[in-house]
């Protein structure tokens, strides 16, 4: 018998130590629950009304308001006035009101710990796996069903395991790679875990592990997954300083069979780009030539963390933004935002031309402030561009890093930004 996946082992803990072979269906325990305004109590309180039932643990549930902040109209109001409502007749302390992203939040503020098994109302939600948690997107009623009983069905997945050697090119980053994973292992890796590891891997900050689980979404995936370690310790640490490191990290077996292995030299990667209208439509930045462009966006959980507003300071440095270009950047999170203020990077970004928006989700969900017009051309640092999800259906949205949306707002046209580096 075959040793077991990190994924399995996770799933087993969760599930009081039962056997995790692969396709197994178990009934795991939920360490914790996150909702946000959009998917969450609006959608899940009737439900619990219906059946007149409690919440198992208001304590292990965190609710965000995110989508629809600030208010822009009356419906708005009113989803955020419902959002508050409920946490506060259902007894939740952990309420983060307009305080930024929940897959930014959450880690913030020390929720996720190594060995958890999480559930997220998004579908984003594999970004929890960068902590080496198991955190799976549901949607209301499967939340309802966790809001009650504390459990979930789960079917054991299988693991791809994506190895990573060498050293990342200058301007070359995590959004790069999994832009191209899109476009290689493609988007259809329905109930899989992916899994992240080797040197490269290890050698990333907590803030680029987040972009590649968060983007296992993309590829299709249940969720994303990377081993805990002393990086991934001290960012708990400093979220939580009650939580102790434990004697050694997590890991799969030597022994365990995954469904593929590949690997991947990331010495030899360019900066990326996805035309319209599938993140899967990547290739080399330079292979799309001087497409024009309106806007040029850098927020959402992918692509608004404080290495990433980094990251376009250093192309915006001594720049400034082509006349005909709208550069918006909605920082992460308050605390993002409050970071790069005290460093100077919000200074850079404003002097260079851009505008800055609140911390939430905004234009990325076609929410608020960003969203285009008819056959405006956008580049944006998110991990979608389907069509329509960002304004008008014939507009057109390029993804790209933060590197290439900043070096592309400078120049006015998509553009690899190795040459303002």
């Amino acid at each position: 018998m075959s040793g077991q996946t990190l994924a399995q082992k996770i799933l087993s803990r969760a599930a009081g130590g039962a056997p995790a072979p692969i396709g197994a269906i178990l009934n795991p325990r939920v360490d914790l629950a996150m909702m946000h305004d959009s998917g969450g109590p609006r959608r899940v309180d009737p439900m619990l009304r219906e059946l007149g039932a409690r919440i198992w643990d208001p304590d292990r549930v965190v609710v965000v308001s995110d989508h629809y902040v600030p208010a822009v109209d009356a419906d708005s109001a009113h989803i955020l006035q419902l959002t508050r409502g409920f946490v506060a007749e259902r007894g939740i302390k952990h309420f983060y009101d307009m305080r930024g992203i929940c897959h930014v939040v959450l880690p913030e503020n020390g929720h996720l710990k190594p060995g958890m098994f999480a559930v997220g109302g998004d579908s984003h939600s594999p970004t929890g796996g960068a902590f080496g948690c198991i955190m799976i997107g549901v949607g209301a009623t499967e939340m309802t069903g966790v809001l009650v009983t504390g459990q979930i069905w789960v079917k054991v997945p299988e693991t791809i395991r994506i190895s990573m050697q060498g050293t990342l090119p200058d301007g070359v980053v995590a959004k790069d790679i999994l832009l191209h994973l899109c476009a290689t292992l493609g988007m259809n890796n329905d109930y899989r875990v992916i899994e992240y590891a080797g040197p490269s891997v290890r050698a990333m900050p907590m803030e680029e592990r987040m972009t590649l689980c968060n983007m296992a979404a993309e590829l299709g995936a249940k969720t994303g997954l990377i081993a805990d370690d002393e990086t991934t310790w001290r960012y708990i640490e400093n979220a939580d300083p009650s939580w102790q490191a434990p004697a050694q990290a997590q890991s799969g077996d030597a022994d365990a069979a995954y469904e593929r292995e590949i690997l991947i030299d990331v010495e030899y990667l360019e900066p990326q780009v996805a035309a319209p209208h599938s993140p899967a439509n990547a290739s080399a930045a330079a292979d799309h030539g001087r497409v024009r462009i309106d806007q040029a966006y850098i927020g959402a959980c992918t692509g608004a963390k404080i290495n990433d507003l980094r990251m376009a300071a250093r192309v915006l440095q001594g720049q400034k933004v082509a006349s005909h270009v709208r550069l918006l950047i909605a920082p992460a999170s308050t605390r993002t935002t409050l970071e790069a203020a005290r460093d100077g990077t919000l200074a850079t970004l404003i002097e260079a031309g851009a505008i800055l928006l609140p911390s939430g989700c905004g234009a990325c969900a076609g929410l608020g402030a960003g969203i285009l017009a008819s056959r405006e051309v956008c580049i944006a640092s998110t991990a979608r561009n389907f069509k329509g999800r960002m304004g008008a259906s014939d507009s057109l949205v390029y993804l790209g890093s933060p590197y290439t949306v900043a070096a592309s707002a400078v120049r006015g046209f998509i553009s690899d930004p190795r040459g303002l580096l």
